[in-house]
């Protein structure tokens, strides 16, 4: 495993589920972190539990990757000895509803496409060629099995995740000329805050989302971002699918009755 001392970790969406997850996995193991996301409160709470349990220097800010003036803004703000990430996690991604496309709320179909896939280029192309200049770096980017598949009522939250997998190919083939490595991590159940933004505050409606089996859970696919961006610098890891062992697709799940 290669080490993380020293090193720089960008996190986006670190405010909770897999980001704050992964934002502990790697200061555990000694790297600096540059943690965003809209809730500038939680952040502030992780940075300093941070700092205190593993001595790392945290920077956050509070950034809306959907705005690409704020995502520069937050670019010009970061000390320059953090400015240059080591690793770059691309994991801010929501969801909204199970309607069918054409009962989508235009408005909830702007802000998925504006988080998942605008706000994934914004970063990577303010971050990307400072790793590029350096001549290292590896970017981690948070898909999904929606990117793989299509199931009713994920319409455009599928869209978003093909669009994921797409960019990280695309970005895989156009970096082959340098050390960068492009990993995409696409899980399937993971029992975050993620269910309760879709139905936006119905915890009952969430919480059966993963009624009846062991979902996966942030430290798992945390610990499964550190293996990838740790091995060593020949080797990349190009994708990896990871879903709960009750789960075979989108729609193919084994749920115990009496749970």
């Amino acid at each position: 495993m290669d080490s993380l001392k020293g090193k720089t970790t960008l996190i986006t969406g670190a405010s909770a589920g897999i980001g704050k997850a992964t934002a502990y996995a790697f200061a555990k193991e000694g790297s600096n972190l540059v943690l965003i996301a809209r809730r500038i409160e939680k952040l502030e709470e992780i940075k300093n539990d941070l700092e205190d349990t593993y001595g790392v220097k945290v920077f956050i800010d509070k950034v809306d990757v959907s705005d690409f003036e704020d995502c520069k803004r937050f670019f010009n703000s970061i000390p320059e000895n953090l400015k240059t990430p080591d690793i770059l996690v691309n994991n801010a991604g929501l969801a909204f509803g199970m309607e069918k496309l054409i009962e989508k709320p235009i408005e909830d179909i702007e802000k998925m496409i504006d988080v998942n896939v605008k706000g994934f280029i914004y970063i990577t192309n303010l971050f990307v060629p400072l790793m590029v200049e350096r001549g290292s770096g590896t970017i981690v980017n948070v898909g999904s099995i929606a990117g793989r598949e299509v199931y009713p009522g994920g319409n455009v939250y599928c869209a978003t995740k093909h669009a994921v997998k797409a960019l990280s190919s695309a970005l895989r083939i156009e970096l082959v000329d340098t050390p960068i490595r492009v990993i995409e991590i696409a899980p399937g159940l993971v029992e975050t805050e993620f269910s309760i933004v879709r139905f936006k505050g119905d915890k009952e409606k969430a919480k059966n989302v993963y009624k009846g089996l062991t979902p996966l859970y942030p430290e798992d696919i945390a610990d499964l971002i550190l293996y990838t961006a740790t091995r060593p610098p020949h080797v990349q890891i190009n994708e990896v699918v990871i879903m709960p062992t009750n789960q075979a697709t989108t729609t193919i799940i084994h749920r115990e009755e009496n749970e």
